[in-house]
Order: C-alpha cells, then sequence, then structure tokens
C-alpha cells in the first residue's frame, strides 16, 4: 500500500523517493563526526539526535548552528551498550531504568515494565532539551523500536503520536512493514490511522540493511547490497536509515559489535557508486523538513 503522500508533496505520480537518514546522532564523537561530515556535504537528507547521551552537547550545538540541515529527535528509551550507557532526563525514580539506573538494554524491557506516563514525561523532556538548545527540530524517530509494541503488542505510540501532533512534527512510522504477518499489518493500519487522525505526517515504508557484522564481509559487498536495496525502492516515500560512524578507537571501546560496519555505511554514502545508483534509478530524495511543511501547512 502507497499512500498519497509524494504526491501531496507536490512529486509526480508514481515517483520513488528516498529520505536517507543517519541515525544515533550525539551517541558518541565517532557518530557526530561522520553525521556532521556527511549532513555538510549533502550526502544524506537528515539525522536524528539521542539528547540523553553523552555527546549529546556536541550534537545540539551543531544542530542549533545549522538550522538549515534536518535534525530530528531520536527518542530514546533504551541503552544498549555494555561500558557506555545512558540515563533519563526525567531522573531514576522511574519505571524507565534497570536495576544499575539507566535505561534498560533492550525494546523487550521497556514493553513489559514502563508505563506509558512515565514515557510520554521522558520522550517530551527529550524534545524539549532540543528545543531549548537551539535546534529547528524537524521531526521524530525511536531508538531500537522501543515504542512500536513489536515484542509484545504493548506499544506506546499513542503518547508519541500526541507529541508529535502538539509540535507540529512528523513521525517515523510506515503505513507497510515489507515482511510483517496480517496481525501486525493490521497494527500498522491502526498506527496509521491514528497519526491521520493526529494530522501527523508518516512514512509509506521503512527500510535498512543489517548492520551487524558478517564474518569476511568486505566493504565492497556491503556497498553492492545498499546499492541493491536502493535499486527495490518501489513509488512513495521511503526512509533508509543507517548508523554511519568513524570506525576509531573510541568507536569500539562504545560499542559491542558492528564498528567496522558502521565505518563501512559512513563509507559507501559518500561513494561514487551509491550517488550513480539513485540518479540511474531516478530516486528522488527528501528531507524531514517537506513532510514537516506538509503537516503544519495543513494544521494552518
Amino acid at each position: 500500500m502507497t499512500s498519497d503522500l509524494a504526491e501531496r508533496l507536490g512529486l509526480a505520480p508514481g515517483t520513488r523517493a528516498v529520505i536517507i537518514n543517519a541515525d544515533d546522532f550525539g551517541m558518541c564523537h565517532a557518530a557526530n563526526t561522520a553525521v556532521t561530515s556527511l549532513l555538510e556535504a549533502g550526502h544524506i537528507d537528515s539525522t536524528t539526535l539521542m539528547v540523553p547521551c553523552g555527546w549529546a552537547p556536541e550534537a545540539l550545538s551543531f544542530a542549533a548552528a545549522r538550522t538549515d540541515l534536518d535534525v530530528g529527535v531520536h527518542l530514546v528509551l533504551t541503552s544498549e551498550w555494555t561500558d557506555c550507557r545512558w540515563r533519563p532526563l526525567t531522573g531514576t525514580a522511574t519505571t524507565l531504568v534497570d536495576g544499575a539506573g539507566y535505561f534498560p538494554a533492550d525494546a523487550l524491557s521497556v514493553e513489559r515494565r514502563a508505563s506509558a506516563d512515565d514515557v510520554a514525561l521522558e520522550l517530551a523532556a527529550q524534545l524539549r532539551a532540543a528545543l531549548d538548545a537551539g535546534v529547528d527540530v524537524t521531526h521524530l524517530d525511536n531508538h531500537m523500536g522501543s515504542v512500536y509494541g513489536l515484542l509484545t503488542g504493548r506499544d506506546f505510540l499513542a503518547p508519541v503520536l500526541e507529541l508529535a501532533a502538539r509540535h507540529g512534527l512528523p513521525f517515523r512510522l510506515p503505513r507497510v512493514l515489507d515482511g510483517a504477518d496480517a496481525a501486525l499489518s493490521r497494527r500498522l493500519e491502526e498506527a496509521g490511522a491514528a497519526a491521520d487522525a493526529l494530522g501527523v505526517e508518516i512514512i509509506d515504508r521503512l527500510w535498512t540493511h543489517p548492520f551487524e557484522e558478517v564474518p569476511g564481509e568486505s566493504y565492497e559487498q556491503v556497498r553492492d547490497a545498499f546499492c541493491a536495496l536502493l535499486r527495490d525502492v518501489p513509488p512513495g516515500v521511503t526512509e533508509i536509515y543507517l548508523h554511519p560512524m568513524v570506525d576509531d578507537d573510541e568507536l569500539r571501546a562504545v560499542v559491542d559489535f558492528g564498528a567496522a560496519k558502521r565505518g563501512h555505511e559512513l563509507r559507501l554514502l559518500a561513494d561514487p557508486h551509491v550517488h550513480d545508483a539513485i540518479a540511474e534509478e531516478g530516486l528522488v530524495r527528501l528531507g524531514w523538513r517537506a513532510l514537516r511543511d506538509l503537516q503544519r501547512g495543513s494544521a494552518a
């Protein structure tokens, strides 16, 4: 199913539009170095910032100085690494922390233990912190899918969509998830209807490619797989999100896996082969600002 989003954005029927987004801005300096270089070079269309993380101040400062670039908030309820962790902005006397006082490492723990009120307060605080820092926030999305209810069916989409509607921001929610079973497809349809009722713009599809490392996998294999992904983009608006970072000593101290793959993603996003694939396929690149403008124009 493809919505009329592309046409409402002024694109021709049948247009294959993509938003290339970098997740995890602010997670560490290696992420910030990669994302800022890609944004400034025009190799990505947007990024989303993890406000509770230790290197968020650097990312927030950059975003506040470059309000011409598309920067959203990567709403955080999980902290997945062993030696680099982060806590809620709303404190640790909450259902959002594990026994050590950090966000839990996995989305399943969030779905089982978090209260909807605590989630709503924390996500609002993360957005407010970005706005107060001077960021012209273009959209919202979610780290590790912790608000979608993918594991138990208990989701936190209501407070997220209410937050997005209140601030006139689109949200990363796909109308279609390739490979979804009938039950998940029905839930996506219901969530899409809830977004529509609140006037929150959402995308048609959400894609990525595996960022876990495969033993022996070369950069060229990663690049060719990404180019193949681009060639398969259907009509409508598809966000493709990646996690580009500088593969250095800091990153390898932060993450438990995937450092080389994240370095590959930084390299491939600047690779002429990738740019050629986008051009050859006639893909139209969009930023989330276009969806935000559409949403706010419709509301007005």
